[in-house]
């Protein structure tokens, strides 16, 4: 088999997802191949990158027959036909083992499907299982009681951040070639960031969270996790699109249009705004990852874009409103009251700061972030994008963030490291991660690309245009 630049490819897992899709069309590769081939290698690398919490081989292997006889009846196949990916286990999956990353949880098996993964199922992709997530996805690492934790392949001693911690290590070990992922603070940023992948937070009303998710605070949203732009995007035409009864609604592109086809387009000249001073007090930007900002500068103006300095859409004042909101989220987890003392300190901790709320203080709280949220949106409405930093920091040793204790020391060192991401979930903007940079000892380094509302469409095109200036899709850790 060969890539299309003619090399040879030696492993499957070499290929792209839209390379794996194509090749099983022309009937190059079968889908039992090619799921076989990734439940060997979650064999071999699961226990040391902690990606999955649950492996679903039976149930992928059924579906890559059927999706091998459909190729051979001739049947109309979808986009992603046969393409093996992963859905992050804060997600209900029928029939499949779904814990939220709590040990609460961990005998739950849902009865229904979230409406992503009746989508990526549509698409045509397989899926292997659940990839590990921390306790209700409320840190911004993923060390969960359940499960070991999600470290990145780059060096298997650090953590691979979180939420979407199993996803980011995943792909980036590849044990899937993409996965879904969700971003309430930056869960799909910070891992895409530590582990050198291409990740999308979505706009607000992008893709459905149905038909639980209620996402009252509108913070939360899901998106795609890839090695390569093309991917991603892929992914995210197959994810995206609301359905009757969500909350909030993205404009849809214009008839005939994709997001893949955007990933294929000129951005034109952008005007991008930049900042690196993080709005958390105390947060202090790594010299690693100050350079990589300003390398990233570079090259943006080289690309003939125009880069100008800006100050940070939201200040300080808000944090302490974020917090309120953020801890709101985990006074409604689906448990047992009387097994309340059987939470992580972190999520007690939150679910009694959220219940010591009260009904004045948790509108106050909605009331002032979307005040100042919108006036942050309009402020800017001279730029195209805005370029930030994703993580103050490189990638976290294991334990790190209870070096100074659990609950609310943990939940201070989250800020500390993840201080630029929230800002985009409080003003539902889209943000990208994009894979650009490297620490001198080869540890991956996130970048922030922000767009305008409902406007994944031009960070496609110009991560799509980074990615060809500087081309990051083959480098991989050494266990690939």
């Amino acid at each position: 088999m060969l890539t299309p630049g003619g090399g040879t490819v030696t492993e499957l897992h070499d290929l792209s997802a839209l390379e794996q899709a194509t090749a099983i069309r022309c009937g190059e590769l079968s889908p039992v191949d090619l799921v076989e081939h990734y439940l060997a290698r979650i064999d071999l690398h699961n226990d040391s990158v902690g990606a999955f919490i649950t492996v679903a081989a039976d149930h992928a292997r059924e579906q890559a027959r059927a999706a091998e006889q459909a190729v051979a009846d001739g049947a109309e196949l979808p986009p992603l036909h046969g393409v093996p990916t992963a859905i992050k286990d804060l997600n209900n999956t029928a029939g499949l083992r779904t814990t939220f990353g709590s040990a609460l949880m961990a005998d739950f098996v849902p009865d229904v499907d979230d409406y992503v993964v009746i989508r990526l199922r549509t698409a045509g992709t397989i899926n292997l299982g659940k990839t590990n997530t921390p306790e209700f996805g409320f840190p911004c690492y993923t060390q969960p009681a359940i499960a070991p934790p999600a470290r990145t392949p780059w060096d298997l001693s650090r953590l691979a951040a979180g939420s979407s911690g199993g996803a980011g290590a995943a792909v980036a070990a590849g044990l899937v070639p993409f996965a879904q992922g969700s971003d309430g603070g930056g869960s799909i940023r910070s891992p895409a960031s530590v582990c050198g992948l291409f990740g999308i937070k979505t706009a607000r009303g992008r893709v459905s969270g149905g038909p639980y998710a209620a996402n009252v605070t509108g913070l939360g949203v899901i998106g795609p996790m890839a090695r390569s732009v093309r991917d991603a995007a892929a992914m995210l035409d197959a994810m995206a699109g609301p359905l009757p009864g969500d909350p909030y609604w993205a404009a849809p592109l214009p008839a005939g249009e994709s997001f893949l086809g955007h990933a294929e387009r000129d951005p034109g000249r952008l005007r991008i705004g930049r900042y690196v001073d993080p709005v958390v007090p105390g947060a202090v930007v790594d010299p690693s990852v100050h350079a990589a900002w300003e390398d990233t500068s570079r090259l943006l103006g080289s690309l003939g874009h125009d880069v100008e300095d800006v100050a940070p859409p939201l200040t300080a004042e808000l944090i302490p409103y974020f917090e309120t909101v953020w801890s709101l989220s985990a006074t409604t987890l689906p448990i047992d009251p009387g097994r309340v003392g059987e939470l992580e300190p972190l999520t007690q901790w939150l679910r009694e700061r959220g219940m010591a709320t009260t009904a004045q203080q948790a509108m106050t709280a909605l009331m002032t972030l979307q005040q100042h949220c919108r006036q942050a949106v309009a402020s800017w409405s001279a730029y195209d994008v805005v370029l930030a930093p994703v993580c103050t920091l490189p990638p976290r040793p294991v334990d790190w963030f209870f070096a100074d204790g659990y609950g609310a020391p943990d939940f201070e060192r989250q800020k500390q490291f993840s201080a630029y991401t929230a800002l985009y979930n409080m003003t539902g903007q889209p943000a990208v991660s994009i894979p650009l940079q490297w620490t001198p000892e080869g540890l991956p380094i996130g970048m922030m690309l922000v767009g305008r509302p409902a406007d994944e469409a031009t960070l496609i095109a110009l991560s799509a245009q980074l990615e060809a200036a500087r081309p990051w899709a083959q480098r991989h850790p050494s266990m690939w």
